[in-house]
């Protein structure tokens, strides 16, 4: 299974990134940095079609699964990456045939907050957009970082997390 870690994160060497990395040392992970891209918001007349978005998204389509990693910001996933999400409206409306191409591949997500306490339903948004796609929502995790190393309960979820796509 060819997996891929899309980071959306205002900080692109940040705590995200840092579990992102401890996530690839653990399995057969590529990182994108959505930071390194110019994507523009959603936008209904689709004047934006010369920007970073539909590429990325034919580069994306080469994994079969996507996992999305975001900070937590305001109780919900960062801007960058709602707005690439927001984006996949693309794939529906003006790219059908690469929207189609989603079918059947898997998602996942994992989040980075600053203490242990998850947030109700901050993965609801995740799984549902899997359904609505035809993708296969494999699963979630709430990490953190406090200071500067990831705590042990932090790697052994992630090495969970990482050993359930070995298995699918």
């Amino acid at each position: 299974m060819k997996k891929v870690i899309i980071q959306g994160s205002s900080r692109s060497e940040g705590n995200t990134n840092q579990l992102g990395r401890h996530l690839q040392s653990l399995g057969d992970f590529e990182l994108i940095d959505l930071n390194s891209y110019n994507i523009s918001a959603y936008d209904y007349a689709h004047k934006n079609r010369e920007d970073d978005f539909l590429p990325l998204m034919r580069r994306l389509l080469e994994y079969d699964l996507l996992i999305f990693a975001t900070p937590i910001y305001w109780y919900s996933m960062s801007g960058i990456l709602k707005n690439f999400l927001d984006r996949f409206t693309d794939c529906l409306k003006i790219e059908k045939e690469l929207g189609r191409k989603l079918r059947g591949k898997s998602m996942a997500a994992f989040c980075c907050g600053s203490d242990p306490d998850e947030i109700q339903g901050f993965f609801l948004p995740f799984e549902l957009t899997a359904g609505y796609l035809g993708m296969n929502y494999l699963g979630d995790v709430h990490a953190w970082v406090e200071g500067k190393e990831i705590e042990d309960e932090v790697k052994e979820r992630l090495q969970r997390f990482a050993k359930d796509f070995e298995e699918k």
